[in-house]
């Protein structure tokens, strides 16, 4: 459009036409990530280090900015019910009941995994031995010293302090809780029978940290400190970590090949919702405390063009975003789970027009 006119009616709007051209070359020029559209989200932390990568990546390349705030799975549920934001994340699957009555729908996008971590002096990383019984025991009270016989017979190879245990649990509601306490429900008959699984349970010793970044942190200050946390946690911040023995018998470090081995017994084919169950699957090489985290995405959402992009990033995160996990420990979904869920999108969300997001 030129801004130069001779035509005397047209020389009053040629400030307005001008002003339209500048401002849409303005726009053009603009970079991809200048013009990002924002979504919305919030809750569990444990793939929140994840989110973050995969959000800045997103952001310059197909023009979705992504703001996720890592509070705790259940505040992810909470605020998915509420619509207050675009979607939630939980680490512990909702129950088929809940997701209906509150109109969500609930994939999966990473596998990640719990690790323990410690902080015992002279100790390096993974030359501690842990089994799900050890660790009841100790977050039951019933082991305070790390110099304890049970301990020490599964660690003959090294010396352990006189030291006091602190246990250092996840405060509040947690899908770190959840992986947690599954682990030791399966692994040992008095946390199951007193204590159980669950996001926040009644902890019989120990003192709470509120986040995964929190809990390691709170090991990290305290000389005897035991926790647990995300791997990815574990791993951006040089945290102590410990090995464990899984259900085949064997310890077994806390490393990709370990998490890819438990991910890789899933039965997804039976899963309802998407609703894995990774906690001590079998196998010599298994991760005994993987699990699958989920979005919950509201099927009648106050905004269906940023729920349309909601399903927009996680397709993209799915395609381009395998790598990124991998780099960070967390392990992608299989193709046919991808695909899979996919189609859930196809059947389930709309975007403003009334159209599948997905053709």
């Amino acid at each position: 459009m030129s801004c130069i006119s001779g035509h005397s009616f047209s020389r009053r709007r040629q400030p307005v036409r001008c002003l339209i051209a500048v401002l849409a070359l303005a726009l053009a020029a603009l970079p991809l990530a200048a013009r990002a559209q924002q979504i919305t989200g919030a809750g569990a932390t444990l793939p929140a280090p994840l989110y973050d990568a995969w959000g800045h990546a997103a952001e310059a390349a197909i023009g979705i900015r992504l703001n996720y705030q890592a509070f705790s799975s259940g505040t992810g549920a909470t605020q998915a019910l509420n619509r207050t934001v675009d979607f939630g994340a939980s680490d512990e699957p909702i129950a088929a009941a809940q997701l209906q009555s509150g109109h969500l729908l609930q994939f999966p996008t990473v596998i990640g995994a719990v690790v323990m971590i410690v902080n015992i002096p002279g100790l390096q990383a993974n030359q501690l031995k842990l089994t799900g019984e050890l660790i009841a025991g100790i977050y039951l009270g019933k082991i305070a010293w790390w110099n304890d016989p049970r301990i020490a017979e599964v660690n003959r190879d090294l010396k352990l302090p006189g030291l006091a245990i602190v246990p250092i649990f996840r405060a509040g509601t947690s899908g770190t809780n959840f992986v947690f306490t599954s682990y030791l429900s399966a692994s040992d008959a008095a946390w199951r029978q007193h204590v159980g699984t669950g996001t926040s349970v009644h902890w019989p010793a120990g003192a709470g940290a509120r986040s995964n970044s929190n809990a390691g942190l709170t090991v990290s200050s305290i000389t005897g400190a035991i926790g647990y946390t995300g791997s990815a946690y574990a791993t951006q911040n040089h945290l102590i970590t410990a090995q464990l023995r899984n259900k085949a018998g064997q310890f077994v470090t806390p490393n990709r090949e370990a998490f890819s081995a438990a991910a890789a017994s899933a039965d997804w084919k039976n899963a309802t919702n998407f609703a894995i169950n990774l906690i001590d699957q079998g196998g010599d090489r298994s991760w005994p405390m993987a699990a699958a985290t989920f979005v919950l995405l509201p099927e009648n959402p106050r905004d269906a063009a940023a729920s349309a992009n909601v399903v927009k990033f996680f397709d993209w995160a799915y395609t381009n975003g395998g790598k990124t996990a991998e780099e960070m420990d967390y392990i992608p979904l299989p193709p046919e789970v991808q695909d899979a869920v996919r189609q859930t999108w196809k059947a389930s969300v709309k975007g403003p027009d009334g159209k599948p997001i997905l053709q």
